[in-house]
């Protein structure tokens, strides 16, 4: 396998999904990547943990001029950071684990049942600076990942690396939700 490697089982992830659970009103609240015109992520709902300052501009030229002007890989913490803090643990022990020196997007996705993520490969710039990792919270044996020609099903408490890179989609063909902490981390490599 190329394009996806375990990095842990059997982490415990219930305290996040609980408290998750207990706050739902967060799916709502940011609603950027699900309304993002050209974007995959139609059926998905998205609680920003740490993300970049959101700007929309008028015309492609104000938005390269804008771009030429920050640090594209810059995160910020939003507010769900601090109100979900059982993610932080989850988050660190993986900086500490993959050799992390920079922390970048953190999010949680949930694709609902019959849900999907289209097909993508994430922005050249940002993929080769950040590896991407997902800490999965809740799935099911229906729900597939594809990366490339690869496809895994990944289990609760999963932790894994993908080549964000390649073309990759999700199809959630189970009954319950998949959510997934996804977490772009800045290696040595």
């Amino acid at each position: 396998m190329n394009n996806f490697q375990l990095i842990a089982s059997d982490m415990d992830v219930t305290p996040l999904l609980l408290a998750i659970k207990m706050k739902p009103h967060l799916w709502r609240e940011d609603t950027y990547l699900r309304n993002y015109p050209q974007g995959p992520f139609g059926d998905v709902e998205s609680i920003m943990l740490r993300f970049p300052v959101k700007s929309v501009r008028e015309t492609q030229a104000e938005l390269d001029a804008h771009l030429s002007q920050i640090d594209q890989h810059e995160s910020i913490d939003y507010p769900a950071y601090k109100i979900l803090s059982e993610a932080r643990p989850l988050i660190m022990w993986l900086m500490s684990r993959v050799g992390g020196e920079r922390l970048g997007r953190c999010m949680i996705n949930k694709v609902k049942p019959g849900g999907k993520i289209t097909p993508h490969a994430d922005t050249p710039a940002h993929a080769e600076y950040y590896s991407r990792f997902h800490i999965v919270l809740q799935s099911n044996p229906e729900s597939r990942f594809r990366a490339g020609e690869e496809t895994v099903n990944m289990a609760s408490g999963d932790i894994w690396w993908f080549d964000n890179k390649q073309v990759h989609d999700v199809i959630n063909h189970g009954s319950t939700d998949r959510i997934h902490l996804v977490v772009d981390i800045r290696t040595a490599r």
